[in-house]
């Protein structure tokens, strides 16, 4: 294991194990927390030997967002600055990495670290976790994607109550709106995530990363766009070699062996 900071980094298995580090402060982030997790990212994305990413938290939260103390707010602040070179550049690249990343919520999620969970591209969440868009409690507004992800995943009107509102949002509750994949028991949390990050470890990882970038591509083509999208990124699927290994083993009925490639 490698410490990069405030940032844990584990990789075996073809899973690389992402881990904010700042328990005492919830994982709540500073400039320090987010440059050590972009590079962490950015080796991850280097690393061939990595086919699926797992972000979880340290200790009983997953991330409180920002950490308020590590920013004077006595005088003119601009938080466009924050988010132009910290939080925007960390969403673009989790949405846009060519690997499957699985996020394990433990405990708080809230406000950047809701956001920061939610693009992922599979959310589990202990069952005593919570969601909440905490921005309207200090006169902001949901940063980090989420007035983009919200109502594309709950509709308008669960998006501006959870918004405006700020309540905590369970786990539970979070799974049957389908703000996330599934909340599990909060002592199966790290295993259920390992053990599906590594299933997605073995599959066809470049095709899977297709279907990642079309679905995302959906919420802004109209059908004609869409389907164009879906047979340029079919044409390049069909050339590839999982997709020959995917064929023979179905023909030779057994196990396929999947490079990612």
């Amino acid at each position: 294991m490698t410490k990069e900071s405030s940032v844990l980094s584990e990789i075996g298995g073809g899973v690389a194990v992402v881990t904010l580090n700042r328990p005492d402060k919830l994982n709540a982030f500073n400039e320090e927390m987010h440059l050590a997790l972009r590079a962490v990212l950015e080796r991850a994305e280097a690393d061939s030997s990595v086919r699926a990413l797992l972000l979880t938290g340290a200790g009983r939260g997953f991330c409180a967002g920002q950490d308020l103390g590590d920013r004077n707010v006595s005088g003119d602040v601009d938080l466009g600055h924050t988010l132009e070179n910290f939080y925007n550049p960390l969403i673009r690249k989790l949405r846009a990495l060519p690997l499957p990343v699985v996020c394990a919520v433990n405990g708080v999620a809230a406000g950047a670290g809701a956001n920061i969970a939610l693009a992922c591209d599979i959310v589990l969440a202990a069952r005593s976790a919570k969601f909440v868009q905490a921005f309207c409690r200090l006169g902001l507004v949901p940063d980090s994607g989420g007035t983009y992800s919200l109502p594309r995943l709950v509709g308008e009107a669960r998006a501006k109550g959870l918004a405006l509102l700020g309540e905590p949002l369970t786990a539970e509750r979070a799974e049957a709106w389908g703000l996330i994949w599934r909340a599990v028991d909060d002592e199966a949390l790290m295993e259920e995530a390992r053990k599906l990050a590594t299933h997605l470890a073995t599959q066809p990882t470049a095709g899977l990363a297709k279907s990642k970038q079309a679905i995302q591509a959906s919420l802004d083509n109209d059908l004609d766009a869409q389907l164009d999208l879906e047979r340029d990124l079919q044409r390049e699927a069909g050339r590839s070699a999982d997709y020959r290994e995917g064929v023979a083993a179905f023909m030779e009925k057994r196990a396929a062996v999947f490079q990612g490639r």
